[in-house]
C-alpha cells in the first residue's frame, strides 16, 4: 500500500469517528446547524480524498450520503430519528468500505455491494421526499420564519431596515458618454422594489458655471430585493469607471452573512476573500479598498510612525460592509490560523517506528545499567560520575520515548455513545452515558487492548444492570438509567470504572449458582467482595434468560483474563438497589518502568516503584504469624522465601517492603534492599501462562535475569487470606491462597 493511501485510511477513520459523534449529537439537537455543517464537512473530506486516490466505491457511496447531508444543511430535509439511524448505518457502511480499502481489495464483494445498494435506496427515498411538506419540517420552517420576522420588525421600521442602501454619484462625463443616469435607476427597479430614493444635488455648481453636457447628480436608494450584491453592482457596469458606487447590505442579512462566514471551509484566506466568498462584498469593492490602502502606504512611505490602516477599516469607512461582518471575518481568520498552527505542530508517525524506538530505548537502558555496574566495580570516581550522568540522560530519553506512546482514552470512551444508543433502543430502555476523565493518558497498546473488555462490561450493565423504565419508576428512580465511564490516575496506575445505577448484583442468586456449580461449598463463609467477584469464574451466569447481548456466562472470565494479560486487575462492587461498579486497574505502560530491586537468597526481584510506600528493617520477625503492628495498624505480609521456596536460612535482619495497590497495603519480606532500578519488562513466555505472583522478567546490568513481582496478585492474596481468617476465626497463610489460585 502506498503512503498516500495509508494516510487517507487513517484520516478517513478519524473523519468517520467525528461524523458518528456528530450524528449522535444530531438526534439530541436537530437544530444545531454547526453540527450539521461539521458532519457534512467530514463526509465531503472523505469523498474528496477517495477521489484523489481513485477509490471510486468509497467516493460514489459517500456522494450519496453527502447529498442527504447537503439537503439537511440547506433545510430541505428535517432531522428525524429514522434519518439519523439511516445516516449512522451509512457511517458504518463507509467504515466497512475503508476496511476493504485497507485490505487492498479492488471492489466490495457481493454482500457488501448489496448492503450498500439497499442503503442507497433508502437514502433516495428521503431525497425524493424533498419538497413535500411534513409536519416536522413545517414546524421548523414556521419557527425560522417567526424568528426572521422578529428581527425585521425590531429595527424601528420593517421596510427600511431590511433593504439595500445604494449610494451612487455619477461622474461629470456620464452624459457625454451617452449614458442616462435615470435608465440605471429604472433598470435597478427591475431587481426588486425601490422603497425610497433621494436625488443628491450637492455637486451642482452655480448656474453660470454649469455645463449642460455634464452630470452633477447622485442618488441615495433604498432597494428591497433578493438579489445578491454582485447582481446589484452589475447594474452599473457601463458606468462603473465613471461613478462612485457604494452598496450596503440590509441589517436583516447580517446574521445570514455571519453564518455563511462561519460555514466557509477552513482554508487560509485573506479578509477580503472571506467577505467576497460570503457575498458581503464584491471583488471590485475589495480591489478599490486595497488600492486605497496601497496609496496610503505609498504616501506614508518613510514615515514609520504612521501605521497602515487595515483593509477592514477602509471598507467600513467606504460604507460597503458592516463592522460586524469584518469582525466575524477576522474571527474566522484567527480560528483557521490557530487550527493550522496546531496541525503544523503535529507529525504523524507509524506505530511500528515508535515500537522500534521503544525497543531500542529498552536496550539502551540495559546497556546503561551494565556500564554503570562496571564503573562501580572499577571504583574510578571519574568513570562513576560519567556513567551517572549517562544514566540520568538515558532516564530522560526513556521518559520522553514512553510519552510518545501515551494517548488519551477519550477516543475509546466516545465510541460507547453509539453502543449505548443502539443497545438502549434494542432493549427498549432509556439510558444515558456519562463520560469523565477522557483526557487521562495511558499506553497506546493498553488503549487498543482494553476496548473489548470495556465493551463487554458496558453491554452487561446495559442489559442486566439497568432496570426497565417501569421498574425504575416503581423503585423511585428516574426512568432514564445511567451508565458511567470514568478514568483517573491512582498510585502510578490507571483506574477505569464502569458503573451503573441499576439494581445491583443479586448476591443470594450468585451464591446459589456457585453452590450449584460446585465453585463453593454450601454454607461456606464468604465476604461480600468474594461473593460478587464469583461472577468472574468461567461460565458463571445468574441470568435465567439468554439474550443476544449477554447471559451465556462466557464473557466475564475472558474480561478478567484479558485485563490480567495487561498486568492489570478487575474487581466489582455492588450495592443492592443502587448499582454496580467495575473497577479496572492498569499499568501506565507495558514497556519500561521504574523498579525497586530486592534480593532473596541469590535471586533478585523487581517491585514496581509506584507501588512501594516504604521499607522497614526488622530483627527477629515472628515466624508464627503473617501480620505485624505498624504504627497501630495491622499490616499483613508475605515472605518471598516461602512463597517461591528459596533454599537457605533467613538472615538475622530481614526487610519488609510495604506496597499498596487498589487502596490495600501489604508487606513483602525480603533478605536485602538493592535500590531503584530502571526495568525493561520482558514477557515470561508461553511456558508460564498460569504463573501467579510474577508479572514478567528483566535483565540486570550483570546480565542476570530478575523476576518482576505482580504486586496486584500478591496484595490480593494477602488481603483475601486475612479476610478468610477473620471470617473463619483461624489462622490462614496468605501464600496458600495464592497457590490455590
Amino acid at each position: 500500500m502506498d503512503e498516500i493511501t495509508s494516510v487517507f485510511i487513517q484520516e478517513c477513520r478519524e473523519q468517520l469517528a467525528e461524523m458518528e459523534s456528530g450524528l449522535l449529537r444530531l438526534e439530541l439537537s436537530p437544530q444545531d446547524h454547526d453540527n450539521i455543517n461539521g458532519i457534512f464537512r467530514a463526509a465531503h473530506t472523505i469523498k474528496g480524498g477517495s477521489g484523489v486516490i481513485e477509490c471510486h466505491f468509497i467516493e460514489s457511496f459517500t456522494h450519496r450520503v453527502e447529498n442527504i447531508l447537503d439537503a439537511l444543511r440547506n433545510k430541505q430535509l428535517a432531522v428525524s430519528p429514522a434519518l439519523a439511524t439511516l445516516l449512522l448505518e451509512c457511517c458504518d457502511h463507509m467504515a466497512r468500505l475503508v476496511d476493504l480499502l485497507a485490505a487492498e481489495a479492488a471492489a466490495p464483494d457481493a454482500g457488501l455491494q448489496l448492503a450498500g445498494d439497499k442503503l442507497s435506496g433508502r437514502l433516495q427515498v428521503f431525497l425524493d421526499a424533498i419538497g413535500q411538506p411534513t409536519p416536522a419540517s413545517a414546524g421548523v420552517d414556521l419557527a425560522v420564519q417567526a424568528a426572521g420576522d422578529a428581527v425585521e420588525s425590531s429595527g424601528g421600521g420593517l421596510v427600511l431596515t431590511d433593504s439595500w442602501h445604494i449610494s451612487v454619484r455619477f461622474g461629470e462625463n456620464v452624459l457625454r458618454g451617452g449614458m442616462d443616469p435615470l435608465s440605471f435607476i429604472h433598470y435597478l427597479a427591475t431587481l426588486g422594489e425601490i422603497l425610497a430614493i433621494e436625488t443628491i444635488t450637492d455637486s451642482l455648481p452655480a448656474a453660470a458655471e454649469m455645463d449642460p453636457e455634464s452630470c452633477y447628480i447622485g442618488f441615495e436608494v433604498q432597494l428591497q430585493t433578493r438579489c445578491a450584491k454582485a447582481d446589484i453592482e452589475r447594474v452599473f457596469d457601463f458606468v462603473r469607471e465613471d461613478c462612485d458606487l457604494r452598496i450596503l447590505a440590509p441589517h436583516g442579512k447580517l446574521s445570514e452573512y455571519i453564518q455563511l462566514i462561519q460555514e466557509l471551509p477552513e482554508d487560509t484566506m485573506r479578509l477580503g476573500e472571506i467577505l467576497v466568498r460570503c457575498g458581503a462584498l464584491t471583488s471590485a469593492e475589495v480591489e478599490r479598498g486595497l488600492s486605497e490602502q496601497q496609496s496610503s502606504a505609498d504616501n506614508a512611505a518613510g514615515d514609520s510612525d504612521t501605521p497602515h490602516q487595515p483593509i477592514g477599516e477602509i471598507l467600513v469607512d467606504h460604507k460597503v460592509v458592516h463592522q460586524e461582518l469584518v469582525e466575524a471575518a477576522v474571527v474566522k481568520q484567527t480560528q483557521v490560523s490557530d487550527k493550522k498552527a496546531k496541525e503544523a505542530r503535529l507529525v504523524r508517525v507509524q506505530a511500528d517506528k515508535l515500537d522500534q524506538l521503544i525497543d531500542l530505548v529498552g536496550e539502551l537502558v540495559i546497556a546503561g545499567a551494565s556500564a554503570n555496574l562496571l564503573a562501580q566495580k572499577s571504583k574510578q570516581v571519574d568513570l562513576v560520575e560519567a556513567t551517572s550522568v549517562l544514566s540520568r540522560l538515558v532516564e530522560n530519553i526513556r521518559d520522553s520515548a514512553l510519552q510518545l506512546r501515551m494517548v488519551q482514552i477519550g477516543d475509546t470512551f466516545t465510541r460507547f455513545n453509539r453502543v449505548v444508543r443502539d443497545v438502549a433502543k434494542e432493549l427498549g430502555k432509556e439510558i444515558e452515558l456519562q463520560i469523565s476523565g477522557a483526557e487521562t493518558e495511558l499506553d497506546k497498546t493498553v488503549v487498543e487492548k482494553i476496548g473489548d473488555p470495556l465493551m463487554h462490561l458496558v453491554r452487561n450493565s446495559l442489559d442486566h444492570g439497568i432496570e426497565s423504565a417501569a421498574l425504575r419508576l416503581e423503585r423511585g428512580k428516574p426512568a432514564c438509567g445511567r451508565v458511567a465511564l470514568n478514568a483517573f490516575h491512582d498510585s502510578g496506575s490507571i483506574v477505569i470504572q464502569v458503573s451503573d445505577d441499576g439494581g445491583g448484583l443479586n448476591k443470594a442468586r450468585i451464591v446459589a449458582k456457585a453452590v450449584e456449580r460446585g465453585i463453593i461449598q454450601s454454607g461456606e463463609a464468604l465476604s461480600e467482595a468474594e461473593i460478587v467477584n464469583l461472577i468472574f469464574e468461567p461460565g458463571f451466569s445468574t441470568v435465567e434468560k439468554v439474550s443476544n447481548l449477554s447471559g451465556r456466562g462466557v464473557g466475564m472470565d475472558v474480561v478478567r483474563r484479558n485485563i490480567q494479560a495487561l498486568r492489570g486487575a478487575v474487581d466489582v462492587a455492588s450495592v443492592d438497589g443502587e448499582g454496580t461498579t467495575f473497577t479496572i486497574r492498569l499499568p501506565l505502560t507495558l514497556a519500561i518502568i521504574d523498579g525497586f530491586l530486592v534480593g532473596v537468597g541469590r535471586a533478585a526481584y523487581v517491585i514496581p516503584l509506584d507501588t512501594v510506600v516504604e521499607c522497614i528493617e526488622l530483627k527477629n520477625l515472628p515466624s508464627d504469624r503473617s501480620f505485624l503492628n505498624l504504627r497501630g495498624e495491622a499490616l499483613p505480609f508475605i515472605r518471598l522465601r516461602e512463597l517461591f521456596e528459596v533454599a537457605g536460612d533467613c538472615p538475622p535482619r530481614e526487610s519488609i517492603v510495604v506496597v499498596q495497590f487498589g487502596g490495600q497495603r501489604a508487606g513483602i519480606v525480603v533478605d536485602q534492599l538493592m535500590g531503584e532500578f530502571q526495568t525493561v519488562i520482558k514477557p515470561l513466555g508461553v511456558m508460564f501462562p498460569n504463573l501467579r505472583g510474577i508479572g514478567g522478567s528483566t535483565i540486570l546490568g550483570s546480565g542476570e535475569v530478575a523476576l518482576i513481582l505482580d504486586v496486584a496478585a500478591l496484595v490480593h492474596a494477602v488481603s483475601q487470606a486475612e479476610e478468610r481468617k477473620m471470617l473463619l476465626g483461624r489462622n490462614h497463610q496468605p501464600f496458600t491462597a495464592l497457590q490455590n489460585n
